[in-house]
């Protein structure tokens, strides 16, 4: 912080009496740039100073007392919306209103006795407009007893945690599944997109963040690899230590409800850190009601996410109504909702907070750190996650399933190879298809590839399935399957007349002397065509194995 004597040179001749007064010295001085050295050596001498401190308003000590404790500096901003505001006038209004005689506020108070500062500092590794202690002249003031601190809300009570949710490493699949789809260029190919727990746009955000991938939205082989190869107890401590250290994945942006405008940056790191901090004064193992935590974080630290209390500047709306959000008027609505979302979002995904609810299916009324969260916040892996080695179910239809715990990397290859039909909390469900082998084929794999794939991880490959697959390799698609509309009429003679007709052109394969396929979307034209000719016919849809796209009847 700057010294004294950097405080005193800001300012006039007039001001500097004004100190000189209020400490209780005479000031004989011509200008003020022989009166500042004058001024500066009785300022920073231990009597005086402590006498001006003792005699403080008590609203005025503890504004200094506060700025003591953040280590002699807080944010502008926070100072005025703390301690009261400073009246901004030039020197001919200040030496006719004397306000220094009549202060407003404490930070008025201690301004016009020079025992802080204004200024641009650089804090937080950002430049910020500061409240500050001259350096010199807090070495002389005493040291604040810090306050107990208060518990962070109450216990949560049995009936708001009746229904539990405990945290698991679901996200390590998602991960997997989410680099495969990436890497087929179908970020959304998942079929239970919608139930993803953590969703889509969280997940996608931290792999993002982690780098795992590229700005084209593909997956970067040299880092997702080893990802994919670790066990999963250290595959989510991993991710747990690149949450914890990214400024990258910011939990602002993906909060629910909100969004923010404008180039104004906030730091997600140290808010998640401030909360991180703040739920460490829970006991441990305790089920603590969440409500109360957000209620103590807004007393007990409100600028945990802006150190520099910049509650006007940022630009946040409300997605659903187009309300502005800011001003401190609406911390709950961001602050205390970007808390809750990190307790309930990020951390409970992550393996760190279990969660519990008086209803079942409703949002969380408490939580808990779970068993996981000392070791993973050390960045420890959890030993005790079981083993993925689950082989590759094969089915003779071309059915694969791999599970849960079939090794990551195995399902993230396999799975680039098969439509994905279904998946689970525990089944990944794929089937080998015409199409699908073609799309893999593009991407550069082999059958050699799958083969090779199923015999070290699957079960025995069935032999009809080896065949069907080889001989697509060497010759392609032998057999299509497709639905279609048919015609059938009671003799040759009527199909021949429909042929020569113009409406011929709406007729695909025959099937045989009485039978022949409709083009699609032609029926209504064959219909009058046949009318045409003499003959009246009936559309009748024929539904088999619950399939709507069988084929129609004419």
């Amino acid at each position: 912080m700057p010294n004294l004597n950097y405080r005193l040179n800001k300012h006039d001749l007039g001001f500097l009496q004004i100190v000189a007064d209020l400490w209780g010295f005479s000031l004989t001085a011509p200008d003020a740039k022989s009166a500042v050295p004058d001024l500066s050596r009785k300022m920073l001498k231990p009597a005086p100073a402590m006498e001006v401190i003792e005699a403080l308003p008590i609203e005025a000590r503890q504004a200094l007392d506060s700025i003591i404790q953040s280590d002699g500096w807080i944010a502008w901003p926070r100072l005025i919306r703390d301690f009261g505001p400073l009246r901004e006038m030039g020197p001919g209004r200040r030496d006719r209103e004397k306000p220094y005689l009549a202060p407003v506020s404490p930070a008025e108070m201690l301004w016009y006795r020079a025992l802080i500062g204004r200024d641009f500092l650089r804090k937080s590794g950002e430049l910020q407009e500061c409240a500050y202690i001259p350096d010199d002249l807090l070495a002389l003031m005493p040291n604040v007893k810090q306050p107990k601190p208060e518990r962070p809300g109450r216990p949560a009570s049995p009936g708001e945690r009746k229904f539990t949710t405990m945290t698991n490493d679901r996200i390590l699949d998602h991960a997997c599944t989410l680099l495969a789809s990436l890497r087929m260029e179908d970020p959304k190919r998942s079929p239970d997109l919608e139930n993803w727990q953590p969703p889509f746009k969280v997940t996608h955000a931290l792999l993002g963040a982690m780098k795992l991938i590229t700005s084209s939205e593909q997956p970067v082989p040299e880092d997702a690899r080893p990802f994919l190869e670790m066990s999963r107890g250290e595959a989510l401590a991993w991710l747990v230590k690149g949450w914890r250290d990214s400024v990258l994945f910011n939990e602002l942006h993906l909060l629910p409800g909100l969004v923010c405008e404008g180039t104004w940056q906030n730091d997600p790191r140290a808010a998640r850190e401030a909360v991180i901090a703040f739920l460490s004064e829970i006991p441990e193992g305790s089920w603590w009601n969440l409500k109360s935590f957000i209620e103590a974080l807004h007393q007990q630290h409100p600028y945990f996410q802006r150190s520099a209390g910049d509650f006007d500047l940022w630009l946040v709306r409300d997605t659903a109504t187009g309300e502005s959000l800011a001003g401190v008027d609406h911390w709950d609505e961001v602050d205390g909702a970007l808390a809750r979302f990190l307790i309930t979002g990020p951390m409970h995904w992550l393996g760190l907070v279990d969660l519990a609810s008086s209803r079942q299916g409703e949002e969380a009324d408490a939580f808990r750190l779970s068993n996981w969260a000392g070791r993973l916040l050390m960045g420890q892996p959890i030993e005790e996650l079981p083993e993925e080695k689950d082989p590759i179910e094969i089915f003779s239809d071309g059915k694969l399933v791999a599970s849960s715990l079939t090794p990551r990397l195995t399902r993230y290859q396999v799975s680039r190879f098969g439509e994905w039909i279904r998946e689970s909390d525990k089944k990944y469900t794929y089937l080998l298809s015409p199409r699908s082998l073609a799309v893999a084929g593009a991407q550069g794999l082999k059958i050699t590839h799958l083969e090779t794939l199923l015999s070290k991880h699957g079960e025995a490959l069935p032999p009809n399935l080896l065949q069907a697959l080889r001989q697509w390799d060497q010759k392609g698609e032998q057999v299509s399957i497709y639905s279609a509309v048919i015609l059938r009429v009671d003799t040759p003679k009527i199909l021949g007349a429909l042929r020569d007709s113009p409406a011929g052109r709406f007729l695909g394969d025959a099937l045989g002397p009485t039978s022949a396929i409709i083009k699609p979307g032609a029926i209504e034209k064959v219909k009058s065509a046949l009318v045409r000719l003499g003959y009246l016919s009936q559309v009748d849809l024929v539904v088999q194995d619950g399939d709507e796209n069988a084929a129609q009847e004419l």
